[in-house]
Formats: C-alpha cells, structure tokens, sequence
C-alpha cells in the first residue's frame, strides 16, 4: 500500500476548502502581520517572486522563504513576514478585486515581492486531527523538475500549480476565484505529499508516512480501522519486533498506534453521526467497537463532547460546532 493511499483516505476523511485572501507585491521595507487563526482555519502563504522572513512569536522561530517556498501553518499560529530589513515598513494600498480577493500593494522601489495568501478550512471537528499530527509551521519547496524522476515529484507538481495560480490571479477570466479557491485545496494535499517525501519530513504524521518500515501500519490503519489491530499485527506489517515497532511510532509520531487508530476511528464516527438514520449502534460496530459503551467513551475523550451531543451540533450548524471547539 502506498503513501498516496493513506494520503486519500486522510482527505476523504476531511472536509478541506480553500480561500486566496490577498497578493501581494511589494517593494522592501515592508511587513504584514497575521492573527492567530480560528481553530478550523489554516493560513497559507506561497512566495511567486522575491524572499520574505516569517516569525513566530510563539516558538521565537524565523525562517527565510525564497520565491518558490510555501509555507502552511496548521496549528493557525500567529504571525509575520517582513523582508528582513528592519526598516519601518511603507504603507501599503489594498484594493478589492471583484472576485472577492484583495490585491495589496506599496510603492516602495526595494527589493520587490510578488507573495499569494489565503487560507485552507478543515470541517470540524476534524481540524482536532490536523493540529495533533501535523507541525506548527509546514515549509515545501515547489521546483521545476530536473530529470525524468523529477518531473513526477510532488515539488515537480507544486511548481505547476503555484504557475496557475499565479496566473488565474493576475487576470479577470469568468471563474477565476473558483478555480484559484479549488488550487488552494490541492496545493494543501501536494504540500503534504511533497513534506513526506522529503529525507527531512517534519515531526509527526509526515514523518511516519514518509518512513519506508512503517508506512505499511500507518496505511494499514487508514484503509481498514474497523479491524481489531493489534500492536503485534501492525508490528508484523513492519517485519519488526512489537518493541522495535512501538518505539520507531513513538519516535516519529510523538504519540502511539493505538492513538492515531483511535482518532482515525472517531473521524470516521463523526462524519456518520452526521446521518440521522444511521443509529449509534451501527456506527460504533462500523469502527470497530462491539461496545456501544466503549464507543461513547473513546469518542467523548476524543472530541470533548458526546456522540449524541455532536450529533446535535452536526445538525445546527457548522459554526456552532465550530464555536463548540474554540471553547474548549
């Protein structure tokens, strides 16, 4: 089973829309700031032209993005891009594009920036699945491809989409805010191929798909999670001993394979609770609980409410689930 598999049921799992806010272009100085994010939300910043610092007031990191550099931030942390200069930064002109997005510029003669910003939406209360398994800050790179091997690269694909993106933004084609919120939602599932191919794949879920021993659980689990695993069958998968295997997840996850199966299981529950005529008893079995009792218990630690009280919320609206979480 391949990485792309647990990747796609990952996605099926979740609701993911996606949102271009602003381009901007500016000459140095300039700085742009961004509040911490609702829990449903993750930013999006891609550089098409020129470099940018980004800070993150919370872990005190800094990273330099050059033109090519995408950088999602899933826990919604905030923070701000500035060119490094130290400078006091111009002021700066927006103006409302009428397709719904805003293009910021100033009129600085610095070193120039031509940068896209948005957001993707993950449907509650699946963004509990995104902030426990995915890194604070997410950087990829999209590069054109150099070789046979490269053009099928996820970094070869970005390059292509970032293209388009930069394009449908520059005109006023019908459809074109559309088709620039639909890239979005694919430039966040290449952005997550394109970390767990890199040697360097960041802490968490990435890094363990990305791991040529342990895929075989980590997909395993996603493709069939009603099974009644057990850490000696996902070990065997891995051709490790039960030890071996528990301390590799562990080290890559930074939690067990009984947690990631566990939220897999309760993903899957929330979105059929979501059908009236689908009982309780039938969803817990459908997810591999023979206990209506153990089910209840697995979700309410899980997602912090019920299943019937999410069921509830289900049905009045999404920003009230949404809502529900943030207070939590």
């Amino acid at each position: 089973m391949s990485q792309v598999d647990w990747l796609s049921h990952l996605l099926q799992m979740i609701t993911i829309t996606g949102q271009l806010e602003v381009r901007c272009s500016y000459g140095a100085p300039w700085r742009v700031a961004w509040d911490k994010s609702a829990a449903h939300e993750i930013p999006y910043h891609v550089v098409l032209k020129g470099r940018a610092i980004i800070e993150d007031p919370e872990t005190g990191t800094t990273r330099e993005l050059l033109a090519g550099d995408i950088v999602l931030l899933p826990h919604g942390s905030a923070h701000v891009l500035h060119d490094g200069s130290g400078y006091a930064p111009a002021p700066t002109e927006n103006r409302q594009v009428p397709a719904g997005w805003t293009f910021s510029e100033n009129e600085s003669s610095g070193e120039h920036l031509d940068m896209l910003c948005g957001r993707v939406f993950i449907g509650p209360p699946h963004d509990r699945l995104i902030r426990n398994y995915l890194p604070t800050n997410l950087v990829v790179r999209a590069m054109d491809p150099q070789g046979e091997e490269a053009i099928g690269s996820a970094s070869s694909h970005l390059a292509s989409l970032v293209a388009l993106m930069r394009m449908e933004s520059a005109g006023d084609k019908p459809g074109g805010y559309a088709i620039l919120n639909s890239l979005t939602s694919a430039l966040f599932t290449l952005a997550l191929r394109a970390a767990s191919e890199s040697k360097q794949a960041p802490a968490g879920l990435l890094a363990l798909a990305g791991h040529p021993r342990l895929a075989p659980a980590i997909s395993a689990m996603f493709a069939d999670p009603a099974r009644p695993w057990n850490l000696p069958d996902l070990a065997e998968l891995c051709n490790m001993s039960r030890a071996t295997f528990m301390r590799h997840f562990q080290d890559k996850l930074g939690r067990t394979a009984t947690d990631l199966l566990t939220d897999i299981r309760m993903s899957l529950a929330a979105n059929e609770l979501k059908k009236l005529e689908t009982s309780t008893e039938d969803i817990a079995d459908s997810v591999g609980y023979r206990s209506v009792a153990a089910f209840r218990r697995a979700f309410t630690d899980k997602m912090g409410m019920t299943p019937g009280q999410w069921r509830r919320l289900a049905h009045g609206g999404a920003d009230r689930v949404a809502s529900v979480a943030q207070a939590e």
